[in-house]
């Protein structure tokens, strides 16, 4: 590289780094926010010791309350932690410049330390009058106005919004992916599953201008749009086959798993969907549907050991349920404050408690009676019948006739009191507290909301909650794009990122509020998007300015969660079992892991395969057995399911790989193609363009195709009928006796195109 190209990238470089920073910190103008410059400061160096824990609270200072800060300092009345307008006053300026051990502020021993930036931030928001704004999630949401930008680009309100942040870093918007990517982009996106040749061809033979549009709304009618919508649900309600802890015994909530399917197909308003998994139960004239949704608040571990404490597991149950509602519904860490007050938030111990109220009512104590029984549900439970399955339940899987009895909530006729709890401890029983929730997000009205779960959903779908709304379109917009508006989808407080384009982010709630919470309307906004249709192609200019495409200058590029991966497989190779709903199944898994992490009692101390149809079913509907998760999804970063999960972690590791290019499942998708098309006498280089199609949804170009020729040849004149026939006995599909050599070469080229990154990407 020349000199001259040298300093060209140098300079793409560092002016990538300033746009991206200063769009972070908004510096966008001279006035200092509060919220986006003073705040994150303070709470990550401050709040520690002047913040919202009272216990941990030095000097009576809170640096989160403006009245807290103007008020005379306890230990000197003269003074002021901050005189506005004037740092040289001001006791917090002088102390964060100090050098001095015993005066200087973060302290020495906090092992924390200001920049020189930080601190002329603070300096600064003094000089300008240091003022406070409440946390912006906290806010009530108000419907912004449309910007004017990107009026030839847009398509819908959402891309005024995404111009109008490109025009004010500089970025320029990518053109439209082509027609065979979008169209495997919003398959994999809406259904979670590949578009087939003839629907790749129909795309590409259908007039343009409204075929995209009739595409989307077919996706939405498909019943698979249910199945892909509730593998992100599972994971907040972590979903599991499995009681855990160390006996870890079989539960039956399948059922309530199909109701989640049933719910987002049927399009379910989000305000119905929330409410009847909340309080289902308490609702009037409750039906049999609404108290089945309630199996929501049961998904919690079970402990199955004799000896335990009954209270105590009661109590971390409970805990369970409320840290679920207020992590996955409510976007806050209200699990911080069980044991002392919140040290970022403005939640104190009591304000836990109080929500914790509303989930302890419910009588339970473990699993009943011996764990080698069918000791399936945990009262309070229903029992579904073959006639509800053919009548109200019709919606649950009719591939199991016989009697089903899952996990619901059911309130006990008398007030348990419910006290908090000293440190968390389920025997130090503090001071009784009554149902309710924090100010700082929005008060509980006793008067007019009833003190119990029922009351707790009404108050959430308030439509002045301030989180509701924003908590689940961000959720919806992680899962199109790959993050969130937020990126830390469970962390909406003062912790959490602030939104990359806030005014969006509320345009949106407001707008889902506004028509009814109708979720596949969302849905279809997002994806009839300009932002969502662009390509995903970048240059190095633009990926050094925006290398995680936080501002959407190019269309969305990630990896498949592993329920979708394995599904895109099995669809690709034509082995995808499709009927909707039932019981987990237990496909390909390496032999002895249960046994070696077993206590030696009940059904699951052992793993038994099943066979058949079964092994071809979605990963969706994969046994998850809390102790010893399906290897091949954790492999791919699944959820364990051991508490609420809203954000997977995303990791590249060798072990992907290997698993690709071992796994049962992906050999034995590898071979069906593979005697599909040698059964059908098609040329190895037509097998190979039609295969390459299916796995990869767009015509190969005749460089990858003719390495992958040639790859086949290769590997055609080494194959011997031994070497084969071992190749090919693999899985449970009929292997064919014949031209064995070309359907095993065959079959690794089909191995290669899978382990092709591009296959486990949209």
């Amino acid at each position: 590289m020349s000199i001259k190209n040298i300093h060209r990238f140098c300079l793409y470089i560092l002016v990538g780094i300033l746009v991206y920073a200063c769009a972070d910190v908004g510096f966008t103008d001279d006035k200092l926010s509060y919220n986006i410059h003073v705040r994150p400061i303070f709470s990550d160096k401050c709040f520690k010791c002047h913040g919202p824990d009272e216990k941990q609270r030095k000097a009576d200072l809170r640096l989160d309350l403006r009245e807290s800060v103007l008020a005379p300092l306890k230990s000197n009345p003269s003074l002021r932690a901050i005189v506005p307008g004037d740092p040289e006053k001001s006791e917090i300026y002088h102390r964060i410049m100090s050098d001095d051990p015993d005066y200087m502020m973060p302290t020495p021993e906090s092992h924390l330390e200001l920049t020189e930036a930080e601190k002329s931030t603070i300096k600064r928001w003094i000089e300008q009058g240091a003022e406070y704004e409440k946390h912006w999630s906290f806010n009530t949401i108000k419907k912004p106005e449309v910007p004017t930008a990107g009026d030839k680009w847009a398509t819908n309100e959402i891309d005024h919004f995404i111009a109008a942040k490109h025009k004010q870093l500089g970025l320029e918007s990518n053109d439209v992916e082509s027609d065979e990517l979008i169209l495997r982009r919003v398959h994999h996106d809406i259904t979670g599953l590949p578009p087939t040749l003839a629907e790749q061809d129909n795309y590409a033979k259908a007039p343009a201008d409204t075929k995209y549009e009739k595409v989307v709304d077919q996706l939405l009618a498909s019943p698979h749009y249910g199945e892909k919508m509730a593998v992100f649900w599972m994971d907040i309600a972590r979903y599991a086959d499995s009681h855990g802890y160390q006996d870890d015994g079989l539960r039956t909530m399948w059922p309530w798993r199909d109701w989640v399917i049933h719910a987002f197909n049927k399009n379910y308003a989000y305000d119905t969907f929330v409410k009847w998994q909340l309080a289902g139960d308490l609702m009037p004239n409750a039906t049999k549907e609404m108290i089945l949704a309630t199996g929501f608040n049961r998904n919690h571990k079970i402990t199955q050991e004799g000896g335990v404490i009954d209270e105590e597991y009661r109590v971390e149950y409970v805990s369970d349920r409320t840290n679920t509602f207020t992590k996955g519904m409510l976007g806050m860490t209200f699990e911080c404050a069980k044991c002392h007050d919140h040290k970022y938030d403005p939640i104190s111990q009591k304000d836990y408690f109080s929500a914790f109220a509303f989930f302890n009512q419910v009588n339970e104590k473990g699993l009943v009676g011996d764990i080698s029984l069918l000791s399936l549900a945990d009262p309070p439970y229903i029992t579904i019948t073959k006639e509800d399955k053919e009548s109200i339940l019709s919606f649950v899987s009719k591939l199991d006739t016989s009697n089903v009895m899952v996990m619901v909530m059911k309130d006990s006729a008398n007030i348990r009191p419910t006290h908090i709890l000293n440190r968390g401890q389920y025997d130090q029983l503090g001071d009784t507290v009554k149902p309710s929730m924090p100010k700082s997000i929005l008060a509980y009205n006793r008067y007019s909301l009833p003190s119990n779960r029922l009351g707790l959903a009404e108050w959430m779908l308030d439509k002045k909650n301030p989180l509701t709304a924003r908590v689940f379109v961000n959720h919806l917009w992680k899962e199109f794009f790959g993050r969130g508006i937020v990126k830390t989808t469970g962390d909406f407080g003062l912790q959490g990122e602030l939104p990359t384009h806030p005014e969006l982010l509320d345009w949106l709630s407001a707008d889902f509020m506004e028509h009814g919470w109708d979720i596949k309307r969302l849905v279809k906004q997002i994806v009839m998007s300009s932002t969502y249709r662009q390509s995903s192609s970048f240059t190095k200019e633009s990926l050094a300015t925006d290398p995680e495409n936080v501002y959407l200058a190019r269309g969305p590029r990630v990896r498949m969660v592993a329920e979708l991966i394995k599904d895109h497989i099995l669809a690709s190779s034509d082995l995808l079992h499709k009927d909707i709903g039932g019981p987990s199944v237990k496909p390909y898994q390496p032999k002895g892991l249960w046994e070696g992490a077993t206590s030696g009692r009940g059904q699951l101390k052992t793993y038994i395969q099943d066979h058949g149809q079964l092994l071809y079913r979605r990963g969706l509907y994969h046994f998850i057995k809390r102790t010893v998760p399906p290897p091949s999804m954790l492999i791919f970063d699944a959820s364990n399911r051991d508490q609420c999960e809203v954000n997977r972690s995303k990791t590249n590791t060798p072990l992907q790989a290997l698993m690709m290019l071992n796994d049962p499942t992906v050999l034995e998708a590898s071979k069906n193609l593979a005697q599909k098309y040698i059964f059908a006498k098609t040329s190895p280089q037509d097998a190979i363009s039609s295969i390459f199609r299916k796995i990869l949804c767009r015509v190969p170009k005749d460089k990858e195709l003719n390495k992958l020729k040639d790859y086949y040849t290769s590997v055609r004149g080494k194959m011997t009928v031994p070497k084969a026939k071992d190749l090919l006995n693999i899985g449970e599909i009929s292997t064919t006796t014949e031209k064995v050599e070309d359907v095993a070469a065959l079959m690794q080229t089909c191995q290669i195109i899978y382990n092709l990154e591009e296959a486990s990407t949209r």
